[in-house]
């Protein structure tokens, strides 16, 4: 058996893990965060092109670990609707090196009472605002420190990028209040296209055999954005209240992100199936420069079931994240707030029950490298 790229569509499954999955804490996407797909490592000089589509609907309120479950019986939850098709060009350079550009497209769809007529408005207060085009744009380099080879239980990769701020992360909508006045003003952070930053990205992606159908998997990712604010006004379209400038919310922060994910996955011929546990969201404090500005920080735990089918140079792959654990942490503002007024102060976000991601991948040339393994498939990570 001369199995070597169904590498391939193990480690494409982590692309259709974007850390933009679950609502208002895990804001956009970044473009794919992955590993270089294994079906890459080879003497070099195979590319690959790669799509993957992801859909989440955000809607439950979350403040801390607790969910405001009166806010749909009331009908004054927030939802947003977000699709994104990320592509991605993955070229090997040889057997240890290799390079992926991704380019992600996403369309967002935000429904809410509070940012138009109120909360107290009625269905009637409730209207829409949106975002289509670019996102932010990440080029990653990618290093095998263990090598994937059939004597060997472990593989190690290593990733650095860079993310680009190519989204537009100053999108205008029209705000409708019950006075009858519109106001034109920047929409939500939670479908912006960019967050104006441009960030550095490191990636740790291992896999351990354990035998010849069955292995372990293992991803960490980490964005770090610098920058603290980007400038755009939360007020959409409004005045900008002392309060707000007091508790640093005036505009919008520049956000870290974060991904973590480990589980098991099995091959079955052409078919591969995973299951593991998954942690994505944003921290309330950046690693590098400062964490003032409108964040909505929390993180969200999910049990991550997935399929990959591998026929020749063609691999299908689809997730679906489940949340189990929702929890809108406490920002730098709500600090500043509780601070100011002896008040304990903490903002709640919305987020989704599951997320969907579906892609493909397909070789355009190379030639993978096949390693023959008795009695069964060497087995990468799957994400």
């Amino acid at each position: 058996m001369k199995p070597f790229f169904y590498f391939l569509s193990f480690l494409l499954l982590l692309l259709a893990s974007d850390l933009a999955g679950q609502g208002c804490v895990a804001i956009r996407s970044t473009g794919s965060c992955s590993a270089m797909p294994g079906g890459m490592q080879s003497e070099g000089g195979s590319t690959t092109f790669l799509a993957n589509y992801r859909y989440f609907k955000s809607f439950r309120h979350f403040r801390g670990d607790h969910e405001e479950k009166e806010r749909i019986e009331q009908n004054t939850e927030v939802i947003n609707w977000s699709n994104s098709l990320d592509l991605a060009v993955a070229h090997s350079w040889n057997s240890r090196w290799s390079s992926m550009l991704n380019i992600p497209l996403i369309s967002n769809v935000r429904s809410s009472l509070y940012e138009h007529g109120g909360n107290s408005s009625g269905q009637d207060g409730r209207h829409e605002t949106n975002s289509f085009g670019l996102g932010d744009i990440r080029l990653t380099t990618y290093y095998w420190l263990v090598a994937p080879q059939a004597e060997k239980r472990w593989t190690v990769q290593t990733g650095l990028g860079i993310k680009f701020a190519t989204g537009d992360y100053r999108v205008d909508g029209f705000f409708y209040k019950s006075d009858g006045s519109i106001l034109q003003g920047p929409v939500d952070q939670s479908i912006q296209l960019g967050d104006g930053g441009t960030g550095l990205t490191a990636e740790v992606n291992s896999t351990y055999r354990v035998n010849s159908w069955l292995s372990v998997y293992e991803n960490a990712y980490y964005l770090f954005n610098p920058r603290e604010e980007n400038g755009v006004s939360t007020r959409r379209g409004g005045s900008t209240s002392q309060e707000q400038y007091l508790d640093g919310t005036a505009t919008m922060s520049v956000p870290d992100q974060f991904l973590g994910r480990l589980g098991v996955n099995g091959l079955f011929g052409p078919l591969s199936v995973s299951v593991g546990a998954r942690l994505e969201g944003i921290p309330v404090y950046d690693v590098f420069g400062g964490s003032s500005g409108f964040r909505r920080p929390g993180y969200v735990v999910s049990v991550e079931p997935g399929l990959s089918y591998q026929k020749g140079d063609l691999a299908l792959f689809a997730t679906l994240p489940w949340a189990l654990m929702r929890n809108r942490t406490q920002s730098v503002p709500d600090k500043n707030k509780t601070e100011r007024t002896g008040t304990f102060s903490q903002g709640d976000a919305a987020f989704a029950d599951w997320s969907m991601n579906i892609g493909l991948a397909f070789q355009l040339n190379g030639h993978p490298k096949h390693i023959e393994v008795e009695q069964g498939t060497f087995l990468p990570k799957m994400n």
